[in-house]
């Protein structure tokens, strides 16, 4: 899978969180069904084939601190390792520009069991709310 950086309004950014959004709503978890990007989110877009199958998005919170944002892969792409992927460009990008606390909300089943097989780790008293801490990055 090839990652590429994507601006907030790309259409084929779009049309993944549109279906990410309606598949979401179709599971009982309550997602709308409009796309409205924001321009404090970094894009990320997994491309198979010449085709934009996957995606990520990551935003500064608090000092040293990032989000994880919009993790969807298209149902026909899943098991295939492209969502974890996805998290370890996240976190590089997150490292590189001095965020060492990612955090993660979800919860959905599947993403919750792929966010601690991944090193995140729930947040005490906080269902659904995970963090991971980086290594600093070796100079």
């Amino acid at each position: 899978m090839l990652i590429e950086s994507r601006p907030a309004l790309d259409p084929e950014l779009a049309a993944l969180v549109t279906a990410q959004q309606r598949e979401t709503a179709e599971a009982g978890a309550g997602a709308d069904a409009i796309f409205e990007p924001h321009d404090d989110v970094a894009y990320l877009i997994g491309v198979v084939n010449g085709r934009a199958v996957a995606c990520a998005g990551w935003r500064a919170r608090e000092r040293g601190a990032a989000e994880l944002l919009r993790l969807y892969v298209r149902p026909a792409h899943r098991g295939r390792g492209l969502a974890r992927q996805l998290i370890v460009a996240v976190e590089e990008e997150a490292l590189a520009a001095g965020r060492p606390v990612i955090r993660w909300e979800t919860a959905l089943p599947a993403a919750i069991a792929l966010c601690q097989s991944s090193g995140y780790r729930q947040l005490p008293g906080a269902a659904g709310r995970f963090e991971k801490r980086l290594p600093a990055l070796v100079q």
